[in-house]
């Protein structure tokens, strides 16, 4: 969960400095995808008891994230 929590927001600074918008949709669709698998392993971790914490503010914040990579994504594919 580490790895994949931390790439996101390395990708992120990848695609500010981006040389092309192609270069930057491909950071911001890499993050987009470990913010998807930073939630999976959340559920993970909520569903097994492993560590015994409430995930519902993570869960919460990481669906957030999504939502804002998934719409910079979208809205940069298509020009706008």
């Amino acid at each position: 969960m580490l790895r994949s929590g931390i790439s996101i927001g390395a990708n992120i600074e990848e695609a500010i400095a981006a040389q092309s918008k192609r270069d930057f949709i491909a950071k911001m669709s890499i993050s987009s995808k470990e913010a998807r698998e930073t939630k999976y392993w959340l559920r993970l971790l909520n569903e097994s008891k492993y560590i015994n914490l409430d995930y519902s503010e993570y869960l919460k914040d990481i669906e957030e994230i999504i939502s804002i990579l998934t719409a910079i994504v979208k809205t940069s594919q298509s020009g706008n």
